[in-house]
């Protein structure tokens, strides 16, 4: 069985010539004590709620999922694995969720994926606090990692796994395939961990020294790890390319197809002799998860019917929160609160806010699980019901410390795992530890909802290093992430309503430390909102279009009221979300961004993003440098950000 997978990642590798058959065939033997003895999934419905979750963080060596998939029966045939990282092919080269049946997250970049296992683990752990009853638990499954001495290397994996020792994920089982080996060679040289004792000191049970190719030995230990009150890392020593003769043990055998005359030599050593792609009967046969695997499940649907019947409000609440679906009462519960915030007309920072947006829709969404960066008194992502998530004690906030990509990757694996929408806070300028795990989310298409604060030279007396200047308009960047700067508390609601909404992607929203006036709009205006542009004051015969956001919104109005007792009459456009403006129909776009009519951007950041809107013949008032540090109306004055600057800046662009 685990020379099937030798097999069928080098014959893959070389095929594609490109790829890493050393980890598949080095952690093979791991693969089969897992899979074929304690992984409980069923082939034939991925998506089975109740399912292990399996997650490949060194997911360069994504032949060793893919052939498991294949070999237990999932839908992928042999061709798409002699399709291997080839264009639109469903093995690419790295494990990508949503393109494989039976591929739980993306993973490629190292650690990632172990941030994604501890989140999975942490949604499992508190969805079976919530809804379990005595004699039924409906929600019991295990999540399983694969790591390599890379993952372990990432600073991330100190983060993530530090928390998942706290909050005692017992469900939470690590194989770490010590193999000594990355690209540069033996990892002696650089990596010197007493990784058992590391482990230790977070608090986990530490299975050492099990022989990575010894299959009783490793299925041993999974089984002891299952006893355990915390989770578990099993240290499997491997040799990484088992079974080439020439190769194995050595950073050869990592990144690049073997050849056809060492793999030649394999199949002499390890007596395989089924042609390339060909796997026998008898070994299809022993890999064969579809039976067992619909036998689980239909164990489990019996055991959720009598729940059902015993608790139907649980058992249909437990159903719509995986399927992702919002409560029923969500639109009307959100537009009764837009409409609030109208009426009440308040001047409040955005951040404030964000809270206020996050209190009313709380009570409608049990799904929402918040949390901080070690800032939540600044970030203000707590309501007032809200209970923090200890080990002993479930909850729907989570205290993540000071972990910003920690926070970000353990989002993603809870919103993967499902039944929960996941939303986490730090400062913008920190937003940088924890791009690559955006990313991700933008790439999966899944609802992260990443909240950032102080998102500007505003913020004041901390300076610098906690002003962002470039931040908003590299987020915009990147694709399929949707960045939300609103104005005001009508703005900040729409925003998290449109964020709360959307199911194929995530979203930012970035908030103000200082205060924000009230904008009075109509209720198209107010409807427009969620177009991501829209104009806020309007002028007959406008001269001039003045392009703003959050806190710069205010200052283009009131630049606009003195160009209009200058005779200039201007258009004010308040833009919270240029990805979604940017997804509006021509018309729309023509609208409010009128052809011919020149424009000028404001925002308290780098100007050149701004140009798509403004174009060459158009202007920006920005800040291309860093901040400094003074109190916040110093600084605006300093940089420009003042109704004299603006008007002079529109004039500037008239004449």
């Amino acid at each position: 069985m685990a020379n099937a997978i030798r097999a069928l990642a080098m014959d893959a590798v070389q095929k594609a010539n490109s790829g890493h058959p050393g980890m598949p065939m080095g952690m093979a033997d791991i693969a089969v004590a897992l899979w074929s003895n304690h992984y409980s999934h069923n082939p034939s419905d991925p998506h089975w709620v109740n399912r292990d979750r399996f997650v490949l963080s060194n997911g360069h060596g994504s032949m060793l999922h893919y052939a498991l998939l294949h070999l237990t029966g999932y839908d992928l045939p042999m061709d798409e694995l002699r399709n291997f990282r080839q264009l639109h092919s469903k093995t690419p080269g790295h494990p990508e969720v949503d393109v494989t049946p039976g591929i739980e997250t993306t993973t490629g970049p190292l650690g990632q994926g172990l941030g994604n296992a501890v989140g999975m683990a942490l949604a499992e752990k508190l969805l079976a606090a919530e809804f379990n009853q005595t004699g039924f638990d409906v929600v019991d499954h295990h999540t399983y990692a694969f790591v390599g001495d890379g993952c372990l290397m990432e600073g991330i994996s100190h983060e993530v796994c530090s928390l998942a020792g706290v909050l005692r994920l017992s469900k939470l089982i690590v194989l770490y395939d010590d193999n000594g080996i990355s690209i540069d060679g033996n990892v002696a040289g650089w990596f010197g961990d007493d990784t058992p004792k590391r482990f230790e000191a977070y608090g986990w049970n530490v299975i050492p020294a099990i022989d990575g190719h010894n299959v009783a030995a490793v299925a041993a230990a999974i089984a002891a790890a299952k006893t355990a009150d915390r989770p578990t890392l099993i240290c499997c020593k491997t040799i990484i390319g088992k079974g080439s003769p020439n190769l194995q043990g050595s950073d050869k055998v990592h990144g690049a197809a073997l050849g056809d005359k060492e793999i030649a030599a394999v199949r002499a050593a390890i007596g395989w002799t089924a042609a390339p792609f060909e796997i026998p009967a008898d070994v299809y046969s022993a890999w064969d998860a579809k039976a067992a695997g619909a036998e689980r499940q239909a164990t489990w649907t019996a055991l959720f019917a009598a729940y059902t019947e015993r608790f139907p409000q649980q058992a249909g609440e437990l159903l719509r929160r995986m399927s992702g679906e919002l409560p029923g009462n969500f639109d009307a519960s959100v537009a009764a609160y837009i409409a609030a915030c109208v009426d009440k007309k308040e001047t409040i920072a955005t951040r404030k806010a964000s809270q206020n947006a996050i209190q009313a829709m709380a009570p409608v969404l049990p799904e929402f699980l918040g949390g901080s960066a070690d800032l939540t008194g600044s970030n203000l992502t707590n309501w007032k019901e809200c209970v923090a998530v200890r080990a002993d004690q479930a909850g729907n906030h989570i205290n993540y410390g000071v972990r910003e990509f920690g926070m970000s990757a353990m989002m993603n694996g809870i919103a993967l795992h499902g039944g929960f929408i996941p939303f986490g806070a730090t400062f913008l300028t920190f937003s940088d530890y924890s791009r690559n795990a955006l990313r991700m989310a933008a790439l999966m298409k899944i609802r992260s909802i990443f909240v950032f604060t102080h998102d500007s030279i505003g913020l004041g007396e901390d300076g610098p290093t906690h002003q962002s200047v470039e931040h908003i308009s590299s987020m915009r960047l990147i694709p399929n992430l949707d960045n939300w700067r609103p104005c005001d508390t009508v703005e900040s609601a729409v925003s998290w309503q449109q964020a709360v909404l959307r199911k194929n992607g995530p979203s930012t929203l970035i908030f103000s430390r200082q205060n924000l006036a009230y904008q009075e709009r109509t209720a198209q205006q107010v409807a427009d909102i969620a177009r991501g542009g829209y104009v806020l004051k309007d002028a007959a015969d406008a001269k001039a279009i003045l392009i703003a956001t959050g806190s710069e919104i205010e200052l283009a109005v009131k630049a606009a009221d003195t160009l209009a007792a200058l005779g200039v009459a201007v258009r004010v456009v308040s833009m919270p979300s240029t990805d979604v403006f940017d997804r509006q129909d021509a018309a729309y776009k023509a609208s409010v961004l009128t052809i011919g009519v020149p424009r000028v951007a404001v925002e308290a950041g780098v100007t050149g993003f701004w140009y798509k809107y403004v174009g060459l013949e158009g202007a920006v008032v920005g800040i291309d440098t860093f901040g400094e540090s003074a109190p916040a109306p110093v600084l605006f004055k300093h940089f420009g950000f003042t109704v004299e600057n603006v008007v002079a800046t529109v004039q500037r662009t008239l004449a």
